[in-house]
């Protein structure tokens, strides 16, 4: 018997090396043949499956069951609208941003509003709207007929109700009465996705914020600077809209899809338009003094009669 000093261990290279010093060697190859094969997963869709990920239905599936587990507040108490409004300064500059810079093939819904859907951001849009809408309004008006001798400037206090009432009409009433087209259409068509209540309004409210410099520089006595300036905020705050509510009717019938689409545009420029022309384009009456007679007036009138 060799003693243990003898032993020796003996390094051996790679396989390619043996088998090429030796060619008659027998090799055996050990793989672990308990694992299954895998099998090709099913081809994904092009339609359902790429709306679930755009509009965030997996993550709106886990969100409703994590809001089940919240302690909900009865809507008569102030901790229930207090939830409206828990938005931080971020999020809403976040917001306001992604309004501004529409990016082609993004959601509005899924990138920014899904997570938190709040009010805040849209009552105080809708309510600097309002004040920049009269206030550039009277402005514009006083520009115009600066150095006119018989123009007496009067403040129109009257422009701030009429714009407050459109504004809010329009930010709560189409998003009130889109949700339930949307809703009525989920009815009839199974793979429609609709949005929430909520969330509609949020995108309305965000879509607005690009008016609020645009009323400001309305102010310009000039048309076709106000023209230009109302069709470039229409483009960015209409091309929110579309690319928002085009996937969750996209799966509709083409023809209700694209009048639905076109309604949204048409109302949002029915009210950019519509607000250009009253405030600013619409010709104000002269504020002109009350007419004094004269004394060779008055003896003239007298001897007439």
């Amino acid at each position: 018997m060799a003693a243990v000093d003898d032993l020796q261990f003996e390094e051996f290279g790679d396989a390619a090396t043996s088998l090429a010093a030796n060619p008659d060697a027998t090799t055996i190859s050990i793989e672990d043949s308990h694992e299954p094969p895998k099998q090709p997963g099913p081809p994904r869709g092009s339609g359902r499956e790429e709306d679930d990920e755009l509009l965030g239905n997996d993550d709106s599936d886990k969100t409703e069951l994590l809001a089940g587990q919240k302690k909900s507040s009865p809507f008569w108490t102030f901790e229930y609208y207090q939830t409206f409004f828990d938005v931080d300064t971020y999020q809403v500059f976040d917001r306001i941003k992604g309004s501004l810079l529409p990016i082609p093939g993004k959601n509005f819904v899924r990138l920014y509003i899904r997570s938190n859907p709040d009010l805040y951001g849209p009552f105080w849009i809708c309510a600097t709207l309002v004040f920049a809408i009269a206030i550039s309004g009277n402005l514009s008006n006083f520009l115009i007929h600066l150095g006119q001798k018989t123009y007496h400037y009067v403040p129109e206090f009257r422009k701030v109700s009429i714009a407050a009432t459109i504004i809010y009409a329009y930010a709560w009433l189409v998003p009130l009465a889109l949700w339930g087209f949307l809703m009525w259409r989920n009815s009839k068509v199974m793979n429609i996705v609709s949005y929430s209540f909520l969330e509609i309004v949020c995108v309305y409210g965000y879509s607005l914020f690009i008016y609020i410099p645009t009323a400001i520089l309305w102010i310009i006595p000039q048309k076709a600077v106000r023209w230009i300036l109302v069709t470039i905020a229409l483009g960015i705050s209409g091309s929110v809209l579309a690319m928002t509510f085009w996937p969750a009717v996209r799966e509709d019938s083409r023809r209700i899809a694209l009048a639905t689409v076109v309604t949204i545009v048409l109302l949002h420029m029915l009210l950019s338009v519509g607000c250009l022309a009253y405030f600013f384009d619409a010709p104000e009456m002269d504020h002109l003094p009350a007419p004094t007679a004269t004394p060779n007036q008055t003896a003239v009138a007298a001897k007439s009669s």
